[in-house]
């Protein structure tokens, strides 16, 4: 693959701008509190409303789906999944896309809750410490004692909270409303070592630290005590500082069409997905390529100034090119069907690499 020479400039930027249309958007809904506070069936009596559209049901380890079926006039879907991440980001983009065909039909709006957001927070954080075990540092010392405290890389940490957000961003950008269902209870609290410090408690949610910031409604329950609006973003409530709201004869249809304010009109959240640089559109379009002539193109096409790619950009997507037209010409065998191609082997031997200088990194 050759470049072509060319002397085009890249055009002015112009400036982008709209008018604020003032809708209130779709919420993400954050219910959270102690066992048996009625988190799980307040969401279930919610898909009764004749003014929602389908709701879908993801049950990470919590088992409730069924049965709370049984209650009057519940009315939602479960989603089956084989409680991979992959199979649950999967099944949550499906959701996002049916969320959006329905509301560009003018149907009421499609409901997603998650129930929990703390197992699949649990289920990343297990992800990591055993990614953990597995560097060669953490390795040698469990060989000698494998009862050792050891420490966990903070890219391995970062890569969990990357996949947490992948799917609150599907959450938050949902063409519907999101409801996420947490545990929440009383802790000793802890300083910054993680050691308890005597006689002082603090509430905390059992999910990724910022599940509170990212919801647009923030519900506490208690099973003694009414609802509590921690926090919300809304022109139509306050809630002060220090001063929970109490909600009484709360029900997610009064928060949302009432007192949040939503309605038909109502629209999802406008946030273009924050990227580095302009490298990730390319390599998602590569990687849907099947045709070698549309790849070559591509590759011509990357260095042209219209792009806006710096020279190590170019590089990064002619290489992931040049990669997806070697496994068109020698495509993975499945196992039993022979010896791995030269691509496999390269592949193979790269990510090997990527391992150890993951693992050298975290020494």
């Amino acid at each position: 693959m050759n470049a072509p020479a060319g002397t085009a400039t890249p055009p002015a930027v112009q400036l982008k701008t709209r008018k604020p249309t003032g809708i209130v958007p779709w919420p993400l809904l954050l219910i959270e509190g102690e066992e048996g506070a009625g988190k799980t069936y307040s969401a279930a009596q919610f898909s009764s409303s004749d003014r929602i559209g389908q709701m879908y049901w993801i049950d990470l380890d919590e088992g409730s789906a069924d049965e709370y079926a049984a209650i009057e006039g519940a009315n939602y879907l479960i989603i089956e999944h084989d409680g991979t991440y992959r199979d649950i980001l999967e099944q949550v983009e499906a959701v996002h896309a049916e969320a959006r065909r329905a509301a560009a039909a003018g149907e009421p709006p499609v409901v997603l809750t998650i129930d929990s957001g703390s197992a699949l927070w649990r289920m990343l954080t297990n992800w990591t410490y055993e990614r953990g075990r597995r560097t060669r540092k953490n390795r040698a010392l469990l060989q000698e004692d494998p009862d050792a405290a050891f420490d966990i890389g903070r890219n391995l940490w970062n890569d969990a909270t990357e996949r947490w957000s992948r799917i609150v961003y599907l959450l938050r950008t949902l063409p519907g409303i999101a409801i996420v269902l947490a545990r929440g209870k009383q802790v000793s609290a802890t300083d910054d070592n993680g050691q308890p410090i005597q006689n002082k408690s603090e509430w905390k949610v059992s999910a990724q630290k910022d599940l509170g910031f990212d919801s647009s409604c923030w519900v506490r329950m208690k099973r003694n005590t009414d609802p509590q609006v921690i926090k919300v973003r809304s022109l139509r409530m306050r809630v002060e500082r220090n001063k929970p709201l109490p909600l009484r004869d709360f029900s997610i249809e009064d928060l949302v069409f009432n007192k949040l304010g939503c309605s038909v009109e109502s629209q999802p959240r406008i946030m273009p997905v924050l990227v580095g640089d302009l490298v990730q559109p390319w390599l998602a379009r590569i990687a849907g390529l099947t045709d070698k002539k549309l790849l070559e193109a591509l590759w011509r096409a990357v260095p042209d100034p219209v792009n806006r790619l710096s020279h190590d950009e170019i590089l990064t997507i002619r290489a992931a090119a040049e990669q997806r037209a070697a496994e068109l010409d020698s495509p993975r065998r499945e196992m039993g069907e022979g010896p791995l191609s030269d691509a496999d082997k390269l592949r193979a031997a790269a990510q090997r690499k990527a391992d150890e200088q993951d693992a050298d990194a975290e020494q």
